[in-house]
């Protein structure tokens, strides 16, 4: 089967080269692609000069990367690995093995057992448990490292995944596209490293954190619209009975409505959480069509280790 290695840069110039080598090394018959993003350095030249082929992706974030690089590229198998030389290369015959073998769609490198100082920051680390935790929670638990830029995937996962982040919130997308398809997916503990001397992670742990949170709750509006819109019409209903509930008072003792405005602000606001409750009932037929035309088109493709 045709393999592709897809990596995407952003200012990796010290890193690049011994990426593009490793991987050359541990699947030598893989078409290598770096997919430089806008970089002010050589990335693209250490790349090249690696021996990877070089395409560009103007559109600034992994998401914009991402979503060119599973367009452009033709392969059986796509091995997607982050190009700051971080992750091990000598684990993907391994995790192809596993994907072919067992007909997955998705298997994940996870880094949460690295002993190597500096590789894997104790703010990540907890920004990942917290965010893994809570996709886990609102989708299910199959992952123990959701945000793992070192990926091995089927033609079948890659051609039907719709690709709409910009950022580094796309592995949560990744995450939850093969969640709510129940696609077979795995993970493997694998080696994880340092950053080589003189490489700067992109990585914005409060900002990015905040862009992955707010992508979970898109995700979570899109894909489980029920709950979404049930849990904003019980907070709707809650505000409203707050407010009535002087009101009510008072007209019990007084048979009189001294706060007329409270009243009619309580009545709409009601009003709001059945409208919410509504939209989401009809929202989750909506979504019901939509992931049966997502899974039909998922099946036309073949599984890895089909005949």
């Amino acid at each position: 089967m045709k393999v592709a290695v897809l990596i995407p840069c952003y200012n990796e110039e010290q890193a690049v080269a011994k990426v593009v080598r490793d991987f050359r090394a541990a699947l030598p018959e893989a078409a290598l692609y770096v997919y430089d993003n806008n970089s002010s350095d050589r990335t693209v030249d250490a790349a090249r000069d690696a021996g990877a082929i070089v395409r560009r992706e103007p559109l600034q974030g992994k998401g914009n990367v991402v979503r060119r690089m599973f367009a452009d590229v033709e392969a059986d198998i796509y091995v997607m690995v982050d190009g700051d030389a971080t992750y091990h290369a000598d684990s993907a015959p391994m995790m192809i093995a596993k994907l072919v073998t067992e007909n997955l769609d998705m298997v994940v490198g996870t880094r949460l057992h690295t002993d190597e100082a500096g590789a894997f920051r104790h703010g990540h680390q907890l920004g990942n448990r917290l965010l893994t935790g809570f996709v886990a929670w609102l989708f299910g638990d199959r992952f123990g490292d959701m945000l793992s830029g070192y990926r091995v995937f089927s033609r079948r996962f890659v051609k039907s995944f719709p690709a709409l982040a910009q950022g580094f919130e796309t592995e949560t997308e990744l995450a939850v596209h093969a969640l709510a398809l129940r696609m077979p997916v795995d993970e493997v503990e694998t080696p994880y490293f340092a950053r080589p001397e003189g490489s700067v992670s992109k990585l914005n742990t409060w900002r990015d954190g905040w862009r992955i949170l707010v992508t979970v709750f898109k995700l979570l509006k899109d894909e489980r619209p029920l709950l979404f819109f049930t849990a904003a019409s019980a907070l709707f209903a809650a505000l409203a009975v707050l407010l009535a509930i002087p009101v009510v008072f008072t007209y019990m003792e007084t048979g009189l409505v001294p706060r007329f405005p409270t009243a009619i602000l309580a009545t709409g606001i009601m009003i709001l959480a059945f409208l919410s409750l509504a939209s989401g009932f009809v929202l989750d037929n909506v979504k019901h069509g939509r992931r049966e035309m997502k899974r039909l088109h998922y099946l036309q493709l073949k599984a890895p280790g089909a005949e």
